[in-house]
């Protein structure tokens, strides 16, 4: 298909007294001082973009600028003959190649997300991106220098108000459900942190504690999509996630972000997938040397397995989760690991049990996992469901329905589709007990309840 000429952009040029190798060179120029070295066009591509074709991103927003200076007022994209290109409906699911194409990758999530555009919330879980997303993790060399040159100096003030952020969200979704914050934490990424990596002027150090401190975050707001189980949406942000980690060249947090992403597989049914995911986040915890990370890992693999219905596998992948978790020295591990102790490891290992159908090891890891930190109220949630899950399976039918009451009473106050979902599956489970006078108490007790 012939491409009409681009002739707004050839008049601007002619206005502004710009020679096509004048005007290249400006590109170039401007694109290092705000954060895209390397871009090497000349007079033959400025030939090509008034003949009609459209330059990739940020070449259109770096001309607006050059030709708003040169001309003094405003100049837009639509002026140069350039429209903003259509979103891509793969958004977010590619770990690109760059760190310049990371950021803009992410930072058009971002804004896409606060958008609340279609294709995003209506995405599915796609499992070749998230393939693709580990492998690239495991195989790309480091970062060269994530570092950019642009307007504003970014400090330690900067990233410190990141990590706080996430370290106040992260405990109000715990404690509400993601459905009472998530936008919150997606409007900071994209008003707050967008113009740090786009326009912050940062070196090689700070470059990489942005990286790392955005990538938390990013991570953050993928976790709560998973629990409101928007799960394509989910995905690209734990991808993105992931790509941010590498500029950080953090292999834990890059484990970490692996480990979610096998939560999220197992959690959709995704196991051979799962295991994969697992596997990967191993390599990079034993890169790493974090002992809990490790543990984390491995009891995920065992899920995995015990989705497939493996119970020897999923035994030998638990054994090596235990053993990681004994040589632990949590002091020494990152503080968002913080959240794996004791009580989570058997609440895992209760899914793993449960999903078995060995109701009594259940019962036994799902009462350990109540001894948690009282603060994660959805993950006690999980917990109680499991422990009545475990009960209904050893036959003890009045317990269950009195710690089934528990969870409900508790996942009627979050905002939490997860939750909701555990509370369907205890529903599922009591159905054929129905008639029996503790279910029937139970239906009665929890008909008020919202979502119940």
């Amino acid at each position: 298909m012939k491409r009409e000429p681009n002739r707004l952009l050839r008049q601007l040029i002619v206005e502004a007294g710009f020679s096509h190798k004048g005007l290249a060179r400006r590109l170039n120029d401007l694109g290092a001082a705000r954060g895209t070295p390397g871009l090497k066009y000349d007079h033959s591509s400025v030939l090509r973009w008034i003949g009609g074709q459209r330059p990739r991103d940020p070449v259109p927003g770096l001309l607006t600028e050059i030709f708003a200076q040169r001309l003094g007022r405003p100049v837009t994209a639509d002026d140069l003959g350039m429209p903003a290109a259509a979103t891509p409906l793969d958004l977010g699911q590619e770990f690109t190649h760059t760190w310049q194409e990371g950021v803009a990758t992410v930072t058009a999530l971002w804004r896409a997300d606060v958008e609340r555009r279609r294709f995003l919330l209506d995405s599915t879980f796609a499992i070749g991106a998230g393939s693709v997303g580990a492998v690239r993790w495991l195989t790309s060399p480091p970062e060269g220098r994530p570092s950019a040159a642009g307007a504003r100096r970014v400090g330690r003030a900067d990233i410190a108000a990141i990590h706080e952020v996430t370290r106040s969200f992260g405990e109000l979704d715990n404690r509400f459900g993601s459905g009472r914050v998530r936008s919150s934490v997606v409007r900071y990424l994209d008003t707050a942190v967008t113009p740090l990596l786009k326009d912050g002027s940062y070196g090689d150090k700070t470059g990489r504690e942005l990286a790392a401190a955005a990538a938390e975050l990013t991570r953050l707001a993928g976790w709560m999509a998973y629990d409101l189980e928007q799960h394509g949406l989910a995905q690209r942000y734990l991808i993105q996630a992931l790509r941010l980690a590498r500029g950080s060249d953090d292999h834990a947090l890059g484990g970490e972000i692996l480990a979610g992403m096998a939560h999220q597989a197992i959690y959709m049914g995704q196991h051979a997938h799962a295991l994969d995911l697992a596997r990967a986040a191993q390599l990079s915890a034993r890169r790493a040397g974090v002992a809990t990370l490790l543990a984390s890992s491995h009891v995920l693999e065992a899920h995995a397995h015990a989705g497939l219905g493996d119970a020897r596998a999923c035994g030998g992948a638990l054994h090596e989760a235990e053993r990681a978790f004994d040589v632990r020295k949590p002091a020494g591990e990152p503080p968002w690991l913080g959240y794996f102790d004791e009580a989570y490891l058997s609440a895992k290992i209760a899914h793993c049990f449960r999903d078995l159908g060995e109701g009594e090891r259940t019962v036994r890891q799902a009462r350990r996992s109540l001894d948690m930190d009282g603060r994660f109220v959805r993950g006690r949630m999980f917990n109680l469901s499991l422990l009545a899950a475990g009960l209904l399976q050893c036959g003890e039918l009045e317990e269950a329905c009195s710690v089934a009451l528990g969870a409900m009473t508790l996942g009627s106050e979050l905002q939490s589709a997860r939750s909701r979902t555990y509370m369907a599956d205890l529903r599922r489970r009591l159905e054929p007990y129905k008639n029996e006078a503790p279910v029937r108490v139970l239906r009665e007790r929890t008909r008020e309840l919202a979502g119940v």
